[in-house]
C-alpha cells in the first residue's frame, strides 16, 4: 500500500497545512472556530450520506480534509499564548515600570559568562494572576544556586525580545516567540527572594534526578570535560559543553550525536530488548516487555527534559513497541505519521523547531531513500556489507537534511560521511556504557572500573571528531541560499528518487519539472540580487559601518582598517553578494540622488551643505539644536557607537523640532532604499 493511500497520510498532511496557514497568516480565533463549527457539521452529515451511498464517498473525503486543516488552525491559536487575556504580554506596566513579580523555575539553560539562566513560569505581576513563560538571568556569584521549581519572587521590569540589530542575523526573538516566550528578567541573587514552597511538578523532579546524577558522577572523579560531553550524548543536557567541542561536532558533521534523537532512544530499545530477552515471547511475556519498555523510554524522556527531539523518538519508538506486541508489522511511515501527529497536537510549535524538523527529515529519508542506494553494490564481505550499510543510512540522512543545513546554517561538514563511519561503532559501546553508568548515577556512585572506561571511550570519541573536524577546508562556510532554493532543491531530491525508484513517463516529466523549477529560482535569485541597491547603517558599538550595496557588490565604509566581520559576513551571505572595497567614512555620501552627511568624533562638519540624511557616530561634542536649524536634514541616524546619555540628549532634540531620529541601539540598522 502505497504512503498516501492510508488515510492518517492525508489527514496529517492538511492538518500540518493548516498549522502553517495558520502560523503565516494568524487568521481571527472567532472567525477561525466558526468556520470549523460549520465544517464539522458538513462532516457528520457526510458522514452519514457516505453511510447510505457510496456515492458520496469525495464528498466526505473532502469533508474530512476541511476538517484536519481547521483542526490545524485551531490547534496553533490555542497554543499560543499571547492570544490568552492571562498572558503576561497584556500587562504593558510590567515592561515599563518594576513591578513585583513571582515565577516559578521550570529549566535549567545553557549560561554564558555573566549570568545563569532558566526559563520560567509566571505566576503573578503586582499581586494579579498571569500566565506565560520567560527566560530568567540571575548574575552568577558565590550564593547558592536557585533550583528547578523554585517559586521567586522580585521587583523589576520586565524586558522585551531585543529585535535584529543587524540584517540577516540569526532572529533571536522570533526563535524565543516560536517557544511562546516573549520577555526577559535580569537580575543578581540578592534582589530575588525564594519562597520556602517548592512546586513539586515533574519538571521538579527530572531537574532533581537530573542533579542527582551529576553529583555521583562528580564523587566518582569523572572529568568535568568529558561528563558534560556523557551528559550530553546520554540525557540530552547540552547546557555545559564548551564551545570549542561544540565547534568540532560541527565541522565534523556529528552534531546529531549531541542532541538525543531517534539514534539514541534506538539504541536505549534495542538494549532494553536485550535484557528481557530470557521473557518467553507469550501474551503474558510479551505484555510484561512492552510496559518495561514504555516505562524506561518515560523515564528516559523525564531525565531527558522532556526536549523536542526525545519526545518524538519516545513518542515514535513507544507505537513501534506498541505495533510488535499487537503483532502488526505496520509501515514505518505510518509510525512516523501517527508520532508526529500526536506530538504536534500537544505542541504544535515543535513543527518550527529546527531541531524537530531535521530529525523527521532524516528519519524520513533513512526509511525511504537507505534501501535505494543500498542496491547500488552489493559487497561480498560482511564487513564491507556492515560499512556500506553505514554509509549509505548516513549519505540518506544527509541528503535529506543537507538543503535544510543550508537555509538554516549555511555551511557544510564535507567529512560527515567519515565521521559516521569512524564514530558509529564507539558511539554503540559508549551508549550502552553510558546507560549502565547513569543508572549507577541515579542510585550512588558508579564503580570506578566503569567510570575510568566510559571516560576513556568519550576521550576518544572527542579525540577522533577533533581530527576530522582539524580538516576545515572540507568544511564549506558561507553557502548563500534563501527560501526559493529550500523549495525547489527539494521538488528535485524528490522527483530524482521517484524517477530512480520505477522509471516511467509521469516521473520523467515530474523530474524535468523540478529541474525547471530549479533552474527558475536560481535564476529569479541571481536577477533579484543585480536589481538590488541599498545602503545599510550597521549597529556596531566599537567602529561605524555602513556599506552600499549594488547588485552583488558592496562597497563598506568604515572608521576601521577592518574590510570584513561576522556582521557584514551575515549581510553578504544572505543576499548572495561580495566585499568590492573597504574605504574610510567620508563626510559626505551620495546615495540615488540623496545626500548623507556623516559627523563623527571630530564634530567637524559644514555648514552650506544641506543634507537629506545626517549620520551621528564616535558621541562627537556638537549642539544638535543648533546643527538641526544649520543643515535641516530630513533624517537623524546615530549609530550605536554613540553613548547612550548622549542618544537621549540627540531624540529630545530631535522631538522638539519635530524630525525623525533613528538609534540603531533601539531600532536596529537603518536601510536606506
Amino acid at each position: 500500500m502505497k504512503v498516501l493511500d492510508f488515510p492518517l497520510a492525508k489527514i496529517t498532511i492538511w492538518f500540518l497545512i493548516g498549522v502553517l496557514f495558520c502560523y503565516y497568516s494568524q487568521p481571527s480565533l472567532n472567525i477561525a472556530l466558526s468556520i470549523f463549527i460549520i465544517g464539522l457539521a458538513v462532516f457528520v452529515l457526510s458522514y452519514f450520506l457516505n453511510k447510505r451511498n457510496k456515492k458520496f464517498n469525495s464528498f466526505f473525503g473532502l469533508s474530512t480534509y476541511f476538517v484536519s486543516f481547521f483542526i490545524g488552525v485551531l490547534t496553533l491559536l490555542f497554543h499560543t499564548d499571547s492570544l490568552q487575556k492571562s498572558n503576561y504580554i497584556h500587562c504593558t506596566k510590567a515592561f515599563e515600570t518594576p513591578q513585583t513579580i513571582t515565577f516559578t523555575l521550570r529549566e535549567k539553560l545553557k549560561s554564558n559568562s555573566y549570568n545563569d539562566r532558566f526559563t520560567a513560569l509566571i505566576n503573578t505581576i503586582d499581586g494579579k494572576v498571569y500566565s506565560g513563560k520567560i527566560i530568567v538571568n540571575i548574575q552568577k556569584d558565590s550564593a547558592g544556586n536557585p533550583i528547578i521549581g523554585d517559586i521567586i519572587k522580585i521587583k523589576t521590569t520586565l524586558q522585551r525580545n531585543s529585535i535584529n540589530k543587524n540584517p540577516n542575523q540569526f532572529n533571536y526573538s522570533k526563535y524565543l516567540a516560536d517557544k511562546q516566550i516573549f520577555g526577559q528578567v535580569y537580575s543578581n541573587k540578592v534582589e530575588i527572594s525564594i519562597n520556602k514552597n517548592v512546586k513539586k511538578n515533574i519538571w521538579y523532579y527530572s531537574g532533581r534526578l537530573h542533579s542527582r546524577i551529576v553529583r555521583n558522577l562528580e564523587k566518582s572523579n569523572f572529568n568535568k570535560g568529558e561528563m558534560n560531553v556523557a551528559l550530553a550524548l546520554i540525557l540530552g543536557q547540552q547546557q555545559d559543553i564548551s564551545t570549542e567541542i561544540i565547534q568540532d561536532y560541527q565541522y565534523s558533521g556529528a552534531t546529531h550525536i549531541l542532541s538525543v534523537s531517534g539514534l539514541h532512544v534506538g539504541f536505549i530499545m534495542i538494549f532494553i530488548n536485550f535484557i528481557l530477552k530470557p521473557i518467553p515471547n507469550t501474551r503474558k511475556g510479551s505484555f510484561i516487555k512492552l510496559i518495561s519498555i514504555l516505562i524506561s523510554l518515560t523515564f528516559f524522556a523525564v531525565i531527558s527534559g522532556l526536549s523536542p527531539s526525545v519526545l518524538r523518538s519516545v513518542v515514535m519508538f513507544s507505537f513501534l513497541a506498541i505495533g510488535n506486541h499487537l503483532r502488526r508489522s505496520g509501515s514505518i511511515y505510518h509510525t512516523l505519521l501517527v508520532s508526529m501527529l500526536l506530538i504536534l497536537l500537544f505542541e504544535p510549535y515543535f513543527l518550527f523547531d529546527v531541531g524537530f524538523q531535521l530529525s523527521y527529515l532524516a528519519l524520513f529519508f533513512i526509511v525511504w531513500l537507505q534501501p535505494l542506494l543500498k542496491t547500488m553494490w552489493t559487497p561480498k564481505y560482511k564487513i564491507l556489507t556492515t560499512i556500506w550499510n553505514a554509509l549509505t543510512v548516513s549519505f540518506a540522512a544527509q541528503i535529506g537534511t543537507l538543503p535544510l543545513c543550508l537555509y538554516y546554517f549555511h555551511q557544510f561538514p564535507g567529512l560527515f560521511f567519515v565521521t559516521n563511519i569512524v564514530i558509529i561503532p564507539l558511539l554503540s559501546f559508549i551508549m550502552i556504557a553510558g546507560i549502565i553508568v547513569m543508572i549507577f548515577a541515579v542510585f550512588s556512585s558508579p564503580p570506578i572500573l566503569i567510570i575510568g572506561i566510559f571516560e576513556k571511550s568519550i576521550y576518544l570519541l572527542n579525540k577522533t571528531i577533533h581530527i576530522v573536524a582539524s580538516f576545515e577546508w572540507f568544511v564549506i562556510r558561507d553557502i548563500s541560499f534563501n527560501s526559493y532554493y529550500l523549495l525547489t532543491f527539494y521538488l528535485f531530491i524528490i522527483s530524482v528518487i521517484i524517477w530512480n525508484k520505477k522509471r516511467d513517463y509521469n516521473k520523467l516529466v515530474f523530474f524535468l519539472i523540478s529541474v525547471i523549477l530549479l533552474q527558475i529560482s536560481i535564476i529569479y535569485t541571481k536577477k533579484e540580487v543585480e536589481n538590488k541597491h541599498e545602503l545599510i547603517v550597521y549597529n556596531t558599538k566599537r567602529n561605524t559601518l555602513i556599506s552600499e550595496r549594488k547588485g552583488k557588490e558592496i562597497t563598506l565604509f568604515t572608521t576601521d582598517t577592518i574590510s570584513k566581520n561576522t556582521i557584514l559576513n551575515s549581510y553578504l551571505v544572505g543576499n548572495f553578494s561580495k566585499l568590492k572595497s573597504t574605504q574610510k567614512i567620508k563626510n559626505v555620501l551620495f546615495f540615488n540622488g540623496k545626500k548623507i552627511a556623516v559627523i563623527d568624533s571630530t564634530g567637524i562638519y559644514e555648514n552650506k551643505i544641506q543634507p537629506d540624511i545626517l549620520i551621528l557616530t564616535q558621541s562627537p561634542k556638537i549642539n544638535l539644536d543648533r546643527i538641526l536649524e544649520n543643515l535641516h536634514p530630513k533624517i537623524i541616524i546615530a549609530d550605536a557607537s554613540n553613548s547612550y546619555a548622549v542618544l537621549k540628549i540627540w531624540k529630545i532634540s530631535c522631538l522638539k523640532k519635530n524630525i525623525p531620529f533613528h538609534s540603531t541601539s533601539e531600532k536596529g540598522y537603518y536601510k536606506l532604499n
